[in-house]
């Protein structure tokens, strides 16, 4: 059995590929830098976090502007 792969990501690096993937805009090589450098459950739970945000966001937003 393989030990699993450690993958030393940053934040800051985390936050950016997953605003992207927002955006959906990537080139493929940026991709495959981060999925070769990123943890992936760091990845679903900064995407998570940053949706939730997202949302809550624009209910602010829809409620200032409705008054």
């Amino acid at each position: 059995m393989s030990t699993p792969v450690q993958r030393p990501g940053s934040l800051v690096a985390t936050v950016k590929a997953v605003l992207w993937g927002f955006l959906g805009v990537r080139r493929r090589t940026d991709f495959q830098e981060d999925v070769a450098r990123l943890n992936p459950l760091h990845l679903m739970a900064v995407g998570v976090v940053m949706a939730f945000l997202f949302v809550a966001g624009l209910i602010l937003l829809v409620n200032w502007i409705a008054g």
